[in-house]
This record gives C-alpha cells, sequence and structure tokens, in this order.
C-alpha cells in the first residue's frame, strides 16, 4: 500500500529574525527540511507535498530537483489545518496512508516513521499519531485521554485549562492518517478557538467521534521533538544532531580526539581506523577512506573525497589526497 507524506513548511523566520525562509536554516550543513525529507524517503514515501508560502521560490530552487516532492501553495497563514487543505487536489484518487509532519522538525528520524506507519497499520487504525513525554511540554498541544487511556483529544497550549497545562504527554505533530479519512476531515474542520485558526490537530478528535479508529502510541524521544523557532533552538538542535553523528562515525571505526572540538557535517562517510584529531572541520557530503590521520587543525571541504591511508593537517590540502567529487 502506498505512502506519502505532507510537510507543512509556508512559515515565516519572524522569530529567527532573519530573511531567508525557516526551512532553509542549516543544521549541520543541510538545510533543516532536508532532514524531513530524507525521514519520509526512508520511512517509504514515494512522493512528498512540502507546503511553501514564504520565501517559496528559494525552497523549490533548492530541492526542486527531486522529482517525488510536490510543491503546493499556501497564500493565506490560515493555521495548520488549512495548510493541509491546500493539499486536497493532491489527494484525491491516492489511496494509502499519509504523513503529516512540521518542516521545522530536523530532529525527526526515518525509523520512527517506520514504527509509527507499522502501528497504523498493525492495528488498522483510521488515523495514528506519535506522542511524546516531555518534562517541560509548554507550547505542545497536550494529548486528552480517557479513564482506560484511550485517546480523546488533542488540546493546544492557548486552549488548555489549568489541568491540562499539567499534562506531559505532547504530540509533537507525527501524524499518519488514511487518505480517504483525511479527506473527510480535513473538511470538517472549523476555526473556532483563540486564535481563529484552522488546527490540523482537531482531525484527530473529529475522526473519532465520527467513529473511526484512533491510536495514539508514546514512541517520540525528547530529544526528537525540538522544533526550531528562535536562534538558541537553531544551536540547540545543531548540537543534538552533531553528536548523533559523531556517535555515528565511533560506531563505524572512527577515532575521535577531543570530539567537542570535532565538527562534522552530515552525509560524510568513514573508513575503518580512520583518526579524527582536534579542531578539525569535515564537510557534508565528504567521503573519508580508511586509516586516515586528518588533523589537528584541518579543514576538509564538502564533497571531498580522502583516499585510504591519507594524512592531512594544518588546514592544507593537497590535490594528490584529497579530491573534489
Amino acid at each position: 500500500m502506498n505512502a506519502s507524506a505532507i510537510i507543512l513548511a509556508a512559515g515565516k523566520s519572524t522569530r529567527l529574525k532573519s530573511r531567508l525562509p525557516k526551512p532553509l536554516h542549516e543544521i549541520c550543513g543541510r538545510p533543516m527540511l532536508h532532514y524531513v525529507l530524507q525521514a519520509c524517503f526512508s520511512a517509504g514515501c514515494q512522493r512528498v507535498m512540502v507546503v511553501v508560502g514564504h520565501g517559496k521560490q528559494q525552497i523549490i530552487d533548492t530541492f526542486g530537483s527531486d522529482k517525488r516532492i510536490i510543491f503546493v501553495e499556501q497564500t493565506e497563514q490560515l493555521g495548520t489545518g488549512h495548510a493541509a487543505r491546500m493539499c486536497q487536489p493532491h489527494l484525491q484518487n491516492q489511496g494509502g496512508d499519509v504523513f503529516i509532519l512540521a518542516g521545522d522538525g530536523p530532529l525527526i528520524r526515518g525509523q520512527v516513521l517506520q514504527n509509527l506507519l507499522e502501528t497504523h497499520r498493525r492495528e488498522q487504525a483510521d488515523a495514528s499519531m506519535a506522542t511524546a513525554e516531555l518534562d517541560n511540554p509548554f507550547g505542545y498541544g497536550r494529548i486528552i485521554r480517557d479513564a482506560a487511556g484511550q485517546f480523546e483529544a488533542i488540546v493546544e497550549e492557548p486552549d488548555c485549562t489549568d489541568e491540562q497545562r499539567l499534562l506531559r504527554e505532547v504530540f509533537p505533530s507525527y501524524y499518519c492518517v488514511k487518505s480517504e479519512q483525511l479527506l473527510w476531515a480535513l473538511g470538517q474542520l472549523t476555526n473556532n478557538n483563540r486564535k481563529n485558526e484552522y488546527y490540523l490537530t482537531d482531525i484527530y478528535e473529529i475522526l473519532r467521534r465520527g467513529g473511526r479508529k484512533v491510536a495514539a502510541v508514546r514512541s517520540v524521544a525528547a530529544d526528537d521533538v525540538i522544533g526550531v523557532n528562535t536562534r538558541a533552538h537553531l544551536a540547540l538542535v545543531d548540537g543534538i544532531l552533531q553528536r548523533r553523528l559523531q556517535q555515528a562515525a565511533l560506531e563505524s571505526g572512527v577515532t575521535l580526539t577531543a570530539p567537542q572540538t570535532i565538527y562534522i557535517e552530515s552525509d560524510v562517510t568513514f573508513g575503518p581506523d580512520t583518526v579524527i584529531e582536534p579542531h578539525t572541520f569535515i564537510g557534508r557530503g565528504g567521503s573519508i577512506g580508511s586509516d586516515c590521520r586528518i588533523g589537528p587543525f584541518a579543514m576538509i571541504q564538502r564533497d571531498s573525497v580522502v583516499p585510504d591511508g591519507s594524512v592531512i593537517s594544518g588546514n592544507i590540502t593537497s590535490e594528490s589526497t584529497v579530491l573534489n567529487k
């Protein structure tokens, strides 16, 4: 059965105080939207609808060469539900399941989406969601469950009662919905709330009240939930992803000396028994061979190929040892 995705990426960079569209701000060398797209593709999505608005042409220019992506414009900012509605023409007669995700959540993992889809299908749910437990849930929609622990509703932060604000289970915008049920629920949305917006989260309560099966699964790590709204968020998320990239390098047989001084961008491959010395930068898309010693004080440019056994240090890169792809 087919799977597709909608990524909501039409927001402005207001709190980032930037002219650059929010989805294009870089995390470890790649635009944050890159990571959300890759998670969708690794989860089996054959096509992804990216809802764009502010800075749409820059986003299209950056990702438009990928034919799996359909760009959908949201000309008015009337809420997340309204953004998803813009995709209705592309969902008609499609069938299958649809992920809906936020474009400013680059810590998303493809494996989590795969697990969500498997649970969704195994339980034969009409709509499913992945949830997380946070020590500080401020700003997130809270999950409301009944006495039996079954899902009842998602209440957005501005609409929470004092009691509901104490709940720690939140919804980090990991949706998985049968396409025909999504189309039906989108048509039922209203904007009767404090912000007068169409909340996409309301589709779950609409589906439940309509007799459809809704599954809510606690499966998202607290770190994965962090989205980017400010420069502080950008730095925090970059640090988390950097630790993941370094951990992957360690697990592939690489030695990192003083890792707190090393920076590795995304999509770098390493051969075993390579040593990375302090104060070294390795650019995205690089291919580092086996038995290399890089650093201290080395800079490997993006998309470089470093042959096996190379020794590079002091910001000097010899054409005989480092080749651009």
